[in-house]
């Protein structure tokens, strides 16, 4: 008998779009012979499955279920594709541990340290993991230009502490564009961080583990054709990026294992994404770890599980199959 498969998108931030072609990608990508699958989505306290026939039908959230044609029904497994809260963040892997449901990403711990970048490289740091300087601001907190140059320096760059695809990112090359940075960031959440610029070459590495498989994806370099790897680049085109990456081996090969430790020093599940910077000395920084990575056909996980000569429809039933 097939399982039911959610695949759940959408969220609360400025990611909701990214998040519903993550959830059409991975849609495309999954074994429909092996699985019957839907996509919830979910916006507030509005949550709906896709029906096949074009229409929408709610999700009962008392049990994550709905009626389809007058049939009550419950999902297996959810896959859960939201970039931002509350996917990203551990809220709904909380719902989802209280319903005992099987879910495909890092659970309650690790998601909501991940999603909170300054936390999270932080607690890397203390297992010697190199990150950059930064510093971290909550709302209602000020900086002054003058702080800003002594503890971080110029460039530097201003981004909102929780949440992704670049909005609210500032690269700040002078002291006046301090200020405008910081109000932009604190337009996208109540937290910002500020982190000294790193000159290198950038660079994003995958990996899953199961009981029966431990993978790392090759590494792709990333070369933006913008001031850095902006929504611009990640989403329209503004971008080289480039699999497997062209960096010497001994960097390829320490970039996979710091990725494979950082996966098990978070106790990490399903599929993550390390995104570093490689000084030109060969040094490897931590930018940030995304546990619920885009999954778009032109996304970085889907171009690397194809550089690594894998099936993606496979690599998605190894997640799936790992929980039962």
């Amino acid at each position: 008998m097939k399982r039911t498969i959610a695949i759940v998108c959408g969220g609360d931030t400025s990611e909701y779009e990214v998040s519903l072609r993550s959830a059409q990608g991975i849609h495309s990508f999954i074994d429909k012979e092996r699985y019957t699958v839907y996509i919830v989505v979910m916006h507030g306290s509005a949550w709906h499955v896709q029906c096949p026939d074009g229409t929408q039908a709610p999700v009962d959230r008392n049990d994550f279920s709905f009626v389809q044609e007058g049939k009550h029904i419950v999902f297996d497994f959810a896959y859960i594709t939201i970039h931002g809260t509350p996917g990203e963040d551990g809220r709904l892997q909380g719902y989802f541990d209280m319903l005992r449901i099987p879910y495909s990403c890092c659970g309650v711990f690790a998601a909501s340290l991940t999603y909170n970048k300054f936390a999270c490289n932080h607690y890397l740091a203390e297992f010697g993991v190199s990150i950059a300087d930064s510093l971290l601001l909550r709302r209602g907190q000020t900086i002054t230009e003058a702080q800003v140059m002594e503890k971080i320096g110029l460039p530097c760059f201003v981004k909102p502490n929780l949440g992704g695809s670049s909005f609210g990112v500032t690269k700040v090359k002078q002291a006046g564009e301090i200020a405008p940075a910081l109000a932009k960031a604190f337009a996208e959440a109540d937290e910002v961080m500020v982190e000294t610029f790193m000159g290198g070459t950038e660079v994003t590495c995958g990996c899953y583990k199961t009981k029966e498989k431990n993978v790392v994806f090759p590494v792709t370099e990333v070369v933006s054709h913008n001031e850095y790897f902006d929504y611009q680049a990640k989403y329209n085109g503004e971008s080289d990026e480039i699999t497997p990456a062209r960096i010497p081996d001994s960097w390829r090969d320490r970039t996979q294992q710091l990725t494979s430790a950082i996966y098990d020093i978070l106790g990490a599940s399903g599929i993550i994404r390390v995104d570093y910077i490689i000084l030109p000395e060969g040094k490897i920084r931590l930018l940030e770890v995304n546990t619920t990575p885009g999954m778009t056909a032109t996304s970085f996980i889907p171009q690397q599980v194809r550089a690594a000569g894998m099936d993606i429809k496979e690599v998605l039933t190894d997640i799936i199959e790992n929980h039962f």
